[in-house]
């Protein structure tokens, strides 16, 4: 749990927080951080796609897409089939960052919104690197300073460069209609052209590790697509088999290749840890094993009402779960389920496929741990290090014990080893504006999928195991107690300002004003 020391809300010394916070757990002096040096530290760069389906890349199964940077990563590292973000933007990147459930972190003012306003006393993966001495470096999509454009709304002092990272170019959030850029914490370019976003951030990515690699670095390259509103440069506009979404991906997958190509020119491709990774399934018009369209995802004449004024053919701006279920949004397969590459020469195995159960809460351990150092320890840290599955010593196994589908703040499954229970609830109506409405709709029971024989989630054998089913409702209940749920506070979340914990459920409990 968090020291309550920390409990205020006025601003601090950031760095010299954190620094005294990471002197328990490493022994490092408070006072300045070890001195950079390359010997035997390694560097971290993470690549996370925006909507990449599980289906969207050909070491996947995906057959539309070239990918063959992508596909040479996964040839060359080690490719995980059963690795978990969160359905959508801005909870995924909060657990990214923080190394814990987004229901479980800490928010501004204790309000939880769709895409959280990360508490500035929450420790990021970059500020712990600061601490061992790491050039840290942010470049695309944050959103976790305030889900808008407008620089009137979203928080300067939850932006990168005052959480570790020592640059960033790149934009608040989402590329829904319009994307400014940012440098620092200010605008740089307003409406930019998002066409030009995936070789712009790349070249940024490219120039930082350049001027970095005499230290050890830290590359965080959140690209903005394959996101809709999609698009992508003349260069690539046309020349997938998978329309306007499979041109963002090859264009992201070839500016990924001159990355890497940069890391290898500079000498530091043996001594970089690569990791590539989605945000969440793709948006879900595009859904397969799905239920059919509705009414409400059709206008009058039939047609299909896309989001965000979009306006062509079906498919053109999304992207494939296949074989998964759903998709963006919904506790389904292919809601959460996404690829996940790691490469490190000599320290993880060429050509190495996993079915380990692993999520986007144990980078930050594990990325600690890589560096010297390890996961604070004043607060429950959800994740897990994987170091030793990543580097394949004899018997490392997934050291999760469950993992918890929360669709914002309402736990709609729980997996553990083979088994997924989806569990019983009401219509999730504020989540449906994310997701396709049969994926939202109330459950009366608890569906039970093996995932091992059914990837699908199509034949439900609830009746036929009735004790795994109990024992997944216990599992249930503890993540309620602990981490919370749409009607409760969790004893383990963290909240650090003084205001209402959790207001959404006391609006939600707040009887209707009378007429």
């Amino acid at each position: 749990m968090p020291n309550t020391a920390t409990r205020n809300g006025s601003r601090y010394a950031r760095a010299g927080f954190v620094a005294a916070l990471l002197t328990a757990w490493s022994g490092a002096s408070a006072a300045t951080p070890p001195a950079p040096t390359r010997a035997g530290t390694p560097n971290v760069v993470i690549i996370l796609a925006d909507d990449l389906g599980y289906g969207d890349l050909g070491s996947y199964g995906g057959k539309r897409i070239r990918t063959p940077n992508l596909d040479r990563l996964a040839a060359e590292g080690m490719r995980f089939t059963n690795f978990y973000a969160q359905p959508v933007c801005g909870p995924s990147r909060a657990a990214l960052m923080t190394g814990s459930y987004p229901l479980r972190v800490a928010k501004r003012k204790n309000v939880v919104e769709h895409h959280p306003r990360l508490h500035a006393q929450e420790i990021t993966i970059a500020e712990i690197l600061k601490t061992r001495g790491y050039a840290t470096a942010a470049y695309g999509k944050w959103d976790l300073a305030g889900h808008t454009q407008k620089a009137s709304e979203y928080e300067l002092d939850l932006l990168p460069t005052h959480r570790g990272f020592d640059e960033f170019f790149g934009t608040p959030s989402s590329n829904d209609a319009t994307v400014n850029l940012l440098r620092g914490t200010k605008v740089e370019e307003n409406n930019a052209d998002m066409s030009t976003l995936t070789q712009r951030y790349t070249d940024e990515a490219i120039s930082f590790i350049r001027r970095s690699k005499d230290r050890p670095f830290f590359v965080y390259l959140a690209h903005s697509m394959p996101h809709t509103r999609v698009a992508a440069s003349p260069a690539f506009a046309g020349k997938s088999a998978a329309g306007l979404f499979g041109d963002a991906v090859e264009e992201l997958d070839a500016h990924f290749g001159r990355l890497w190509e940069t890391l290898r020119a500079e000498g530091l491709d043996e001594s970089t840890y690569i990791i590539f990774t989605s945000d969440n399934g793709p948006w879900y018009l595009d859904r397969h094993l799905a239920a059919p369209d509705d009414a409400r995802t059709r206008g009058p004449q039939g047609q299909l009402k896309y989001p965000f004024n979009q306006r062509d053919e079906r498919g053109a701006h999304y992207g494939s779960a296949a074989p998964l279920r759903g998709a963006k949004a919904s506790s389904w397969e292919g809601g959460f389920r996404v690829p996940f590459i790691v490469r490190a020469p000599g320290r993880v195995a060429a050509g190495a496929t996993s079915s380990e159960l692993v999520t986007t809460l144990d980078l930050l351990p594990t990325i600690a741990r890589l560096a010297g150092t390890g996961a604070p320890t004043d607060r429950i840290i959800d994740g897990h290090d994987l170091s030793p599955l990543l580097h394949g010593k004899a018997g490392a196994t997934s050291p999760t014990e469950a993992f918890y589908y929360y669709a914002h703040t309402r736990l709609e499954a729980v997996r553990s080893g083979r088994w997924k229970l989806h569990l019983p609830r009401p219509e999730n109506k504020p989540w449906s504006v994310f997701g396709a409405p049969a994926e939202t709709a109330a459950l009366a029971e608890p569906l039970l999928f093996d995932l091992e024989a059914d990837i699908g989630e199509r034949n439900n054998i609830a009746a036929q195991n009735p004790q795994v089913v109990a024992r997944l409702l216990a599992l249930a209940e503890k993540a309620r107690a602990d981490i919370g749920d749409f009607d409760r506070v969790g004893a383990g979340a963290r909240f650090f300002d003084p205001d209402p914990r959790r207001p959404d459920i006391l609006k939600a409990k707040s009887p209707a004003p009378a007429k």
